[in-house]
C-alpha cells in the first residue's frame, strides 16, 4: 500500500466484458461470472470464501446505481483436488439487473477487505475511463484481465484520476498540509473567491512556462489547485464539524449542500481562470463571457465582442471556445453559443471520451481541445482530430494575424 497511488485503495482489479448468460436472467439463472480462473491471485485458493461487496452501475447519462451484497468465491470441484474449478457467485440485485451483454465488468479487491463490483455501460465514456484508470484491457483474452501492481508511475493519483475515483465512490483527495498555514494566513481562515484562489495556486507552481508549454502548465496548475483546495477544505470542514450542529438537522443538511456545491462549481471556474492566464501569456485578443445572440455567453470569444458584432469582420477569423472540466451531455450547450462561428471548440479535462460521442461532435462541427497529457486515453482515430492547448493557441494566433491585429 502506497499513499497517493491506486494501491492505497485497491489490492488488485480484474476486468472483462459481460456475456449474455452473465447479464441476462432470461438466458441463465446461474448468477455467476465466467472465466474467473485468473481471480485466484485476488481471492486465493480457499474452498469457499464470502466477500462483502458494493455493486455499482455507471453510465454517461444516468445517476450511479448502487447496491450492497456479497460475493461467494468457491471451488465447485472441491472433492477433486486434481481438477479445481473456481466460480464467483453474486447475489442478484438492482445493479446486476441493469447490466447488459457487452457492458464492462470490473471486480476490484479493496484494501479494506471488501470488493467493488463495477458495471459500466458498454461503449460509454465512463467505461473507457475506468479501463484507463486501472490500466486493464478486457480484450486480451476471454476471461478476466487481472492487474495487481498498482504502484507504478501510471497509478499515481492526480487531478484526472481523482475525478474518476470520485465517480466510483472513492474519495482519493490528495492533501498537503505544508501549504495550510500560508493559506489560512492569506485568506483569513475562509475560502476566498475562486479567481484569487486560482492565482494563489499558480504562484505555488514553480518552473511552469505557460508560453512555452501551455498543456503541461495547465495540468500542473489544476493539479496544484486541487491539492490546495482539498487541503483547505479538509481543515475548514473539520473545524465546523467539531463545533457540531446539535439538533439542527436542517443546518447540517444546508452546510453539507454548500460543501458539495462548492466542489462542483470550483473545478469549472478554476479551469476557466487558468485557461485565461494561458491565453494572456500567449498575447491573444479575446473577451470572456461576452453577450451574444439569445443572451448566450460563450466562455471565450476571439478576437472579441467588437469584432463579433461587426458584420464586416470576416466570420472565418472568429473563434469561440467553451470550457468545461467535463463534457458528458453538457457539450451540447456550446452549440447554441455564438451563431456566427460555424466550427466551435470545447476545451475539457475529460479523459477517454467515447468514440460515439466524439463522432457526434464531429457531425455537429464541434472540435475538442484536450491537454496533451490526456491524448493517450483516446483512440488513434480520435487523436488525429483532437487539438491540444498549444494547437488551439496557434490556431487563434494565426487568425489574429490574418485579421491584422497586433499580438
Amino acid at each position: 500500500m502506497r499513499a497517493g497511488y491506486l494501491s492505497q485503495f485497491f489490492e488488485g482489479v480484474a476486468a472483462k466484458r459481460l456475456s449474455g448468460v452473465e447479464a441476462n436472467p432470461a438466458q441463465s439463472n446461474q448468477h455467476e461470472f465466467n472465466g474467473v480462473q485468473g481471480l485466484k491471485s485476488l481471492f486465493g485458493s480457499e474452498i469457499k470464501r464470502e466477500v462483502s461487496a458494493t455493486f455499482l452501475y455507471l453510465s454517461d447519462n444516468d445517476d450511479p446505481l448502487t447496491a450492497d451484497g456479497n460475493l461467494t468465491w468457491y471451488d465447485a470441484r472441491e472433492r477433486n483436488p486434481q481438477r479445481s474449478e473456481y466460480r464467483l457467485y453474486f447475489q442478484q440485485n438492482q445493479v446486476m439487473a441493469r447490466a447488459a451483454e457487452g457492458d464492462l465488468l470490473l471486480v476490484a479487491k479493496q484494501t479494506d477487505g471488501r470488493a467493488l463490483v463495477l458495471v459500466a455501460q458498454g461503449g460509454s465514456t465512463i467505461a473507457n475511463q475506468v479501463l484507463w484508470l486501472f490500466g486493464v484491457d478486457p480484450n486480451t483474452h476471454p476471461g478476466f484481465s487481472v492487474r495487481e501492481d498498482l504502484e507504478t508511475d501510471r497509478d499515481r493519483i492526480g487531478f484526472f484520476t481523482s475525478f474518476i475515483l470520485d465517480q466510483i465512490g472513492v474519495n482519493a483527495a490528495v492533501v498537503d498540509d505544508s501549504y495550510l498555514e500560508d493559506m489560512l494566513s492569506t485568506f483569513g481562515g475562509r475560502f476566498p473567491p475562486t479567481k484569487l484562489f486560482s492565482e494563489f495556486a499558480r504562484n505555488k507552481v514553480h518552473g511552469a512556462d505557460p508560453a512555452a508549454d501551455p498543456d503541461g502548465t495547465l495540468v500542473a496548475w489544476m493539479d496544484r489547485e486541487e491539492t490546495l483546495f482539498r487541503t483547505l477544505e479538509k481543515h475548514l470542514v473539520l473545524d465546523r464539524l467539531k463545533v457540531g450542529f446539535a439538533d439542527d438537522v436542517d443546518g447540517f443538511l444546508s452546510y453539507s449542500l454548500t460543501v458539495q456545491n462548492r466542489r462542483k462549481s470550483r473545478a469549472g471556474l478554476a479551469l476557466e481562470h487558468h485557461v485565461q492566464a494561458i491565453f494572456d501569456a500567449a498575447h491573444l485578443k479575446y473577451d470572456r463571457t461576452p453577450l451574444t445572440e439569445g443572451r448566450s455567453r460563450p466562455d471565450f470569444l476571439f478576437p472579441g465582442a467588437t469584432a463579433y458584432t461587426n458584420f464586416a469582420f470576416d466570420s472565418s477569423l472568429l473563434t469561440m471556445l467553451g470550457v468545461k472540466s467535463t463534457c458528458k451531455e453538457r457539450w451540447r450547450q456550446v452549440l447554441a453559443e455564438a451563431d456566427r462561428v460555424e466550427r466551435k471548440h470545447l476545451l475539457t479535462l475529460e479523459a477517454a471520451v467515447s468514440e460515439n460521442q466524439t463522432e457526434e461532435m464531429v457531425r455537429e462541427k464541434l472540435q475538442l481541445v484536450v491537454p496533451r497529457g490526456l491524448h493517450s486515453t483516446f483512440t488513434a482515430a480520435q487523436r488525429g482530430w483532437i487539438l491540444d492547448v498549444a494547437g488551439f493557441i496557434r490556431l487563434a494566433q494565426e487568425r489574429q494575424r490574418r485579421a491584422e491585429l497586433p499580438l
